[in-house]
Formats: structure tokens, C-alpha cells, sequence
């Protein structure tokens, strides 16, 4: 009887908990709105705050948001008119950075947490849910000779229909940068609700994407592996292992577990590489280290700063030797995009020069802005139809 009295409290106790959970907002405020003008008003109550600001990745006022009081203590600030995409945010209260506390929807980047908002109309409808065929997201482990002899973790996302048939698809390598982790593209990339749309309406070639960690001396996301919660987000260049080659060298790992497990087209012409950041300089050197694997080849605001890197490691030595070998061998698109306002722009520039001193062809598509995800998701809308067609 007693046993049973505990286990009752300890349920009253539980459900308790949950239930103060069912009131996180206070008062009737709805924030953020958008407007039929497609400014977006942010809404905070705080009536003894001093000061309340806002800190978008929007490029109008840079992002910056000075918030004005009024008589019932409520702090407002309306942007100026945005252009679609997805937008993250956070709220900093007399110094104090935190998320919108009446915004429910947010996102990881690396270490920080932000909340999000759309802007419907235009490449932000391909990054929400829509009543189309969806695909499904499975996170795989796979074991790993080359990078510590132990298990580690990728995302795959599979075509609507997977499941049902037997049909063989084509797969892109999808890879994150520094301080990402294979839930990077899908949570902060969208990549799953971009694949499902774009298939639904025709634009791209049905595919398996995988998005593997890249981060060569860890297994998994931070939380997702034996280290727990003693492993916290960090940027990928303050690891050990930092582009040393082990990982671009032992891709062929990956290649072939994807193929033992699900239905691929195993050709050259069927497999595509492309990667933002760090991924866009693991993408490169995956590709010219395998130059019989991929047809396809992206650099999405790639890393291809080498001046503190040792380019005489076996993976990166001689790469305008190992780019005229990737040409003889054959591709069919070799495509780098970047931001004028990137912060690697001109190491993407120089990259280009070399390409064309010696007569290896790319195709570049340049962008407005910076080192930033609205710039990689509308990327991948813009290179994924040009793939296995």
C-alpha cells in the first residue's frame, strides 16, 4: 500500500510539473507579426526593462532593432519590409540576450539558440511544411575504421515513396561547416522540407541526400554521444583533428555503407558532393581524392582559406594536380557560389583564378550578403535541379 501511495505522489508530482508548462505565455501578447506589408512587429513585455533591443540576421538596419516603451510597459519595434526566408532572432533585455519569450518556434546554430519567423512569397515557401508526398528522415550510425575504429552519425533524408518501392535513386552528399553537426542542414538548412517540395513540383530529380558529421574526432551531435552532455557545441576549427585529411580520405567509408543500405544508383554520374564552409573544403578535397565517385561537385561559400593549414598532408598536396585529374576523369558540374560580403569571398576568388590558370572549368553563381544560412538554403534551391538531370 505504501509502494503504491509513492508511486501515486510521484505521478501527481510529474503531472504537476507538466502542468505548469501549459501557461509559458503571459498575457494575450502575440510576437512576433508579421504585417500584410511583410514588416515584421516584435512585441515584449518587460515594464521594468531600461532598455530592449532586438538582433535579427535580416540585412535591413543590419538586423539591429531598438525597441520604444509604452504607457502599459510593453517594448515594440516593426522592421522595415523583408524579403522572403527564414529569419532568426533573439532579444537582449538591459544586456541580457535571450529568446522571444512569447515565440515558441527556435533553432540551434553551434552554441546559441535562436527564435525563427518566415516571410511567405518566395524561397521561404519551400522551407515550411506543405500538403505534398513528404520523405522520410532516418539518423543512421555507421562504424568507422579510419576515424577512431567506432561508431558514428548520419542523417538521411529518402524520397516520398521510399519505403513502397523498389526504384534506385541517385544520392547528394550534403555537408555542414564548422561548428555543425549532421543536424545542421536539416534543422538550419531545411533540407528536408525543401527536397519534399521541389520533388512534389517536378524541379528536381527525386534523390537520397546524406548528411554526415563532419566533425572527424567526434561520433555525433553534441548530446548524442557517450560524452553527453560533457560534450557542448563548439566550432569545429578549436578540435583536435581540424583538417588533417582523415576525413576527406576516408569518405569511401560512408560511400559504402550508404550503398550496403539503401537502394543507390552506385555510379560516378549518380552521386553528387557539396558542402557550405568547412563542408565546401571537405567537398572539394572528398572530390578530388575520389575523382571516381562524384559527377557533381558544390562549394557553397566554401573554407578554402589554406594559410594556416599544412598543404603538404597527403589529402590536400598538389591540388591543382589533383583538379586536372578530376577533369580527365570526367564531370558534369563543378559549381561554386559565395556572397560578395562573405568573409571568404576572395579565397573563393583566387580559387576561381587558379581553376582558370589551368583551364579547369567551374560554373559560379554569386550572391548579395554574407557568410550566412539565407545565402545556403536558397544555394541548395538553386543547385539541386541542376544535379543527375
Amino acid at each position: 500500500m505504501k509502494r503504491l501511495f509513492t508511486l501515486l505522489a510521484a505521478c501527481i508530482c510529474i503531472s504537476a510539473t507538466a502542468q505548469q508548462n501549459v501557461g509559458f505565455r503571459q498575457g494575450n501578447i502575440t510576437s512576433p507579426v508579421i504585417n500584410d506589408d511583410n514588416t515584421v512587429t516584435f512585441i515584449i513585455n518587460a515594464p521594468k526593462a531600461e532598455k530592449v533591443e532586438v538582433l535579427g540576421d535580416w540585412a535591413a538596419d543590419k538586423g539591429y532593432g531598438l525597441m520604444q516603451k509604452n504607457t502599459d510597459g510593453y517594448w515594440e519595434y516593426t522592421t522595415a519590409a523583408l524579403p522572403s526566408e527564414m529569419y532568426t532572432y533573439r532579444i537582449m533585455i538591459d544586456g541580457v540576450i535571450g529568446l522571444d519569450p512569447t515565440n515558441p518556434f527556435t533553432c540551434r546554430d553551434v552554441g546559441s539558440t535562436f527564435s525563427l519567423f518566415y516571410i511567405n512569397g518566395g524561397c521561404a515557401d519551400y522551407y515550411q511544411v506543405h500538403d505534398v508526398p513528404h520523405g522520410s528522415l532516418t539518423q543512421e550510425w555507421y562504424y568507422s575504421d579510419a576515424l577512431g575504429e567506432r561508431e558514428r552519425r548520419l542523417s538521411v533524408y529518402t524520397p516520398a515513396g521510399y519505403e513502397k518501392g523498389k526504384k534506385r535513386y541517385p544520392v547528394l552528399y550534403l555537408l555542414h561547416g564548422s561548428g555543425g553537426d549532421e543536424n545542421a542542414w536539416v534543422e538550419l538548412g531545411r533540407t528536408v522540407r525543401i527536397m519534399d517540395n521541389l520533388i512534389a513540383e517536378g524541379k528536381i530529380e527525386p534523390m537520397i541526400v546524406v548528411m554526415p558529421n563532419g566533425n572527424a574526432v567526434k561520433q555525433a551531435a553534441p548530446g548524442e554521444t557517450s560524452e553527453n552532455l560533457a560534450y557542448r557545441p563548439m566550432m569545429t576549427n578549436q578540435m583536435k583533428g581540424y583538417k588533417t585529411g582523415n576525413y576527406e580520405e576516408s569518405f569511401d567509408e560512408i560511400i559504402e555503407f550508404i550503398d550496403s543500405r539503401y537502394r543507390t544508383i552506385r555510379k560516378k554520374e549518380k552521386r553528387a558532393v557539396a558542402g557550405l564552409s568547412m563542408g565546401g573544403f571537405h567537398s572539394l578535397f572528398i572530390a578530388l581524392n575520389h575523382p571516381d565517385k562524384f559527377d557533381y561537385v558544390g562549394l557553397l561559400s566554401a573554407g578554402l582559406n589554406t594559410a594556416f593549414l599544412d598543404m603538404s598532408l597527403p589529402a590536400y598536396k598538389d591540388m591543382e594536380g589533383k583538379l586536372k585529374n578530376f577533369q580527365k576523369e570526367g564531370y558534369e558540374l563543378f559549381w561554386i557560389a559565395c556572397g560578395t560580403d562573405d568573409f571568404l569571398y576572395q579565397n573563393n576568388l583566387d580559387f576561381m583564378k587558379t581553376c582558370d590558370q589551368i583551364g579547369f572549368e567551374y560554373t559560379y553563381h554569386e550572391s548579395e550578403r554574407g557568410h550566412i544560412w539565407a545565402n545556403w538554403r536558397q544555394y541548395l534551391l538553386i543547385l539541386t535541379p541542376m544535379l543527375f538531370r
